[in-house]
């Protein structure tokens, strides 16, 4: 009998599927119009930096964009290597087969060239699933990890399940497995996109990365929670749910989705600043709004950031009747 990973299914999860479905049909349609707007390149290099930045990377995205384009960037030496890394296997995106175990070890030599010994080949000792300082899950032995990462192949050729299921089911088990001896996150976080994309290639181009990275809590806590019920339900609906609101998103900021058009300065500022948006879903002060856009600036942050969104909406103060009150805060009330 094949291997059947644990899981079951919600009514949540189902309704997630048919949202999400609904929403990458009318973002079909802006597609071609993205292309024009170079979007691929900008969610390209927000995937890279919030799937990074998951691991510890502390580059920018105005400084990822500088190493794309060659420019010298001042950060460790091993963050910029993270980066170069990265841009080398997302150019080669369309090439990486998601059903393949042999594809899968060929991205992590070139993922994790010159930052691990073991390039491309199952780890040797034990390893844990870190959340910070903490140990949330300790993996299977080294010596079952072949055996487990082959069986998780098998099912995912032969499952009939929605790709969206099967992609989040996969990340998990991957994660639970902790296949490589560093690298794990970010090869389970690639390989769950390179499984959408094939499904639908909209998915080659959207910034899922960036909204995990904002609600990174909540996905370490998704894997423990599945871990401890032995069953990834919980991993399911968090991604999905990751998904519904990083399609909500896209259909925000993309021009001409809907009659009221969205002011340029805005769109580059979520552009620049992913996840900002879900961020702001709960009030937050200027020095968190700050701090999460990465400008230690006051008054560029003001300019650049807080003012745009503040003249078209999308921010509403909490208390409005006293703009300068050190008790300030914001909060947006545009995503549905």
């Amino acid at each position: 009998m094949s291997y059947q990973p644990p899981f079951t299914l919600s009514a949540k999860t189902l309704n997630l599927i048919a949202s999400i479905s609904e929403k990458l049909g009318r973002l079909s349609a802006l597609d071609e119009q993205a292309q024009a707007l170079r979007l691929r390149r900008v969610n390209q290099i927000r995937t890279i930096q919030g799937s990074l930045a998951i691991e510890g990377n502390t580059l920018s995205v105005e400084q990822i964009t500088a190493v794309l384009d060659g420019k010298p960037v001042i950060a460790p030496p091993k963050e910029v290597q993270e980066v170069k890394n990265a841009l080398a296997v997302y150019e080669k995106f369309d090439d990486w087969h998601p059903l393949n175990e042999q594809a899968m070890l060929k991205a992590h030599r070139v993922l994790m060239l010159g930052l691990v010994e073991q390039l491309g080949m199952y780890r040797s000792g034990g390893v844990g699933v870190m959340s910070g300082k903490e140990v949330v899950h300790m993996a299977p032995p080294a010596n079952q990890v072949p055996r487990l990462i082959g069986n998780l192949f098998n099912w995912l050729q032969q499952t009939d399940h929605h790709p969206l299921i099967a992609s989040a089911v996969f990340h998990y088990e991957f994660e639970f497995i902790h296949p490589f001896a560093d690298g794990n996150g970010r090869m389970g976080r690639l390989w769950q996109s390179l499984i959408l994309a094939k499904w639908n290639p909209l998915f080659a181009n959207l910034p899922i990365e960036s909204l995990v990275y904002a609600h990174q809590a909540d996905y370490y806590q998704a894997i423990g929670e599945s871990t401890e019920q032995t069953d990834c339900a919980p991993f399911i609906e968090f991604m999905l749910t990751v998904i519904d609101t990083t399609l909500t998103e896209q259909l925000n900021t993309t021009p001409q989705v809907t009659p009221q058009v969205t002011p340029q300065a805005v769109i580059d500022v979520l552009q620049k600043h992913p996840g900002l948006v879900t961020f702001c879903q709960k009030p937050r002060s200027r020095v968190e709004l700050q701090a999460f856009c990465n400008l230690k600036d006051r008054e560029h942050f003001r300019k650049t950031v807080l003012k745009p969104l503040l003249e078209a909406g999308w921010l509403i103060q909490t208390l409005p009747d006293k703009p300068n009150s050190p008790k300030q805060k914001y909060i947006c009330e545009k995503l549905e």
